[in-house]
């Protein structure tokens, strides 16, 4: 790879920068940094199938369905699925919507900017219009409140949206696993590479929804519109909750004179990239559920992995969460490396110039993160 003809970045993150012009990734490449990821990736491929199922089963099946009170049930509703429910011995669906009603309230992309359009809003109300039909009761509700219903389509958009995402997502994770068992991957780099291979293949995957009323289809996010994979979910997906993310209840004040939250939604930093682990496990951390969901698919042998550790699995949750966030960190490498403005090496100085102030750009990002403690762990 060819060095950089730009003087030293002044950056406080400047090792890491220049770890990504010489090629490098953001997590350092080692036996141990390698089994974590690909375990935990694993566990959460696992995981992310149910959550896409999930989502895209409440999309499809309970649109405009105000009280969906057995939505996580994907219609097979029984007698001992109902106990499971009760006892909590299930996935946590929840956690997945809590990341959809992320991606809603921070909005981002020309998907966000298109659901404020009257081209949207006039589809939302044919829609509206064909399932409210012979329901006087509904009918006066969209009278009486015209917004309502289309915020709720809205919402129906962004799970729809995102359980494709995340069905993209976990076919790439489980593969990255299959790969790591046949030997295939024995590296961190090999890790990101295939990640970002991933994403590049599957970046034009058309994204759209059409929901099925009374037998009929009603295109609310039309194919014809042109939105894919990459743009319009992975990168909205990577700044809404890589990033920003929402302030956890019981750890930070909520109340306006306490002045714990940011007043600009942009400068949020709540996301999984800052996520302190050892809160995990405790009411009102959203992260929580993903963690207990992930530990039931732990793979073996970063379950050895964790009974090598001082305390064992005493403190399985904070585990988990320090292994998902250096996966993460893999992730947004690929992400970076991807949507770099010019080839990663190049040797042309102005696009070497343009290549370093996207990198600290990202890294300006990266100052009140977790980077540096991953890669100290």
């Amino acid at each position: 790879m060819t060095s950089s003809t730009l003087a030293p970045s002044q950056h406080p993150l400047a090792a890491y920068i220049e770890r990504l012009e010489a090629g490098g990734n953001l997590l350092p490449d080692s036996v141990d940094n390698t089994l974590e990821v690909v375990g935990i990736l694993k566990s959460y491929g696992v995981v992310l199938d149910a959550y896409s199922n999930n989502l895209i089963y409440m999309a499809q099946e309970q649109f405009l369905v105000l009280f969906p009170f057995f939505k996580y049930f994907n219609g097979d509703v029984s007698f001992p699925k109902l106990l499971q429910h009760w006892w909590h011995d299930r996935i946590n669906y929840e956690y997945a919507e809590y990341v959809m009603r992320v991606m809603l309230w921070h909005g981002g992309g020309e998907l966000d900017t298109y659901l404020d359009t009257a081209e949207f809003r006039q589809d939302a109300e044919v829609a509206i219009a064909a399932k409210l039909q012979g329901n006087p009761p509904m009918q006066l509700l969209h009278k009486l409140f015209p917004d309502f219903l289309p915020e709720q389509i809205r919402q129906m958009v962004y799970t729809s949206e995102l359980g494709q995402f995340w069905r993209i997502m976990s076919d790439l994770f489980i593969d990255l696993s299959d790969r790591y068992d046949r030997r295939e991957i024995t590296t961190i780099p090999e890790v990101v590479e295939h990640i970002l291979a991933g994403l590049v293949a599957a970046a034009s995957t058309p994204i759209s929804y059409t929901v099925d009323i009374k037998g009929k289809p009603y295109d609310i996010l039309p194919p014809a519109k042109g939105f894919t994979f990459l743009m319009d979910t992975a990168v909205p997906y990577v700044d809404t909750i890589f990033f920003r993310g929402t302030p956890f209840l019981g750890t930070i004040s909520y109340n306006a004179q306490a002045q714990q939250i940011p007043g600009n939604q942009a400068e949020f930093g709540y996301g999984a990239l800052y996520a302190d682990p050892l809160p995990t496990g405790g009411a009102g951390i959203p992260p929580t559920l993903l963690m207990h969901d992930m530990r039931h698919f732990v793979p073996d042998y970063l379950h050895d992995f964790y009974q090598r550790s001082r305390r064992q699995e005493d403190d399985l949750l904070v585990k988990i969460c320090v292994s998902f966030q250096k996966s993460m960190y893999c992730v947004t490498t690929a992400a970076i490396k991807g949507l770099a403005p010019h080839p990663i090496g190049t040797t042309e100085p102005e696009e070497q110039a343009a290549n370093r102030a996207y990198f600290e750009a990202w890294m300006d990002r990266f100052l009140t993160s977790r980077l540096v403690n991953v890669n100290q762990s």
